[in-house]
């Protein structure tokens, strides 16, 4: 049977979240998937609920992901936490590869987010 998991997608764009929510639920069926839109509505998610994965984006209103990340991987440090974001520069990378985030380019495709989860779930 299939290990049950909870995501936390953190995106202000509706869409986004909408889009990597259905490729998570389409193929991983039963794992639990929230939205937040920004940084202190998932910090209070995340103190609700103990999340496997955390998906950011980067530019969001207040807190951007990588502030975001840093505080949740102080806070969870089991958590899986990726970096999702159109920004691509290598110093961004460096940066969340240097706090243990993983790095994923939007846009986001079913591929994209399966190969990532399916990674994740055969080093667990």
């Amino acid at each position: 049977m299939p290990h049950t998991r909870s995501v936390l997608l953190v995106d202000d764009s509706k869409f986004a979240r909408l889009l990597v929510r259905a490729f998570i639920e389409g193929n991983f069926p039963g794992w639990q998937v929230d939205e937040a839109e920004e940084a202190d509505k998932a910090q209070s998610l995340a103190a609700q609920t103990q999340y496997d994965y955390f998906v950011i984006d980067f530019n969001m209103p207040g807190m951007n992901g990588i502030e975001l990340g840093t505080v949740l991987r102080k806070a969870y440090p089991a958590a899986r936490i990726a970096l999702l974001t159109a920004n691509i520069q290598q110093e961004i990378q460096k940066t969340v590869a240097a706090l243990g985030i993983d790095f994923l380019a939007k846009p986001p495709t079913q591929e994209k987010i399966t190969a990532y989860f399916k990674a994740q779930e055969s080093q667990a």
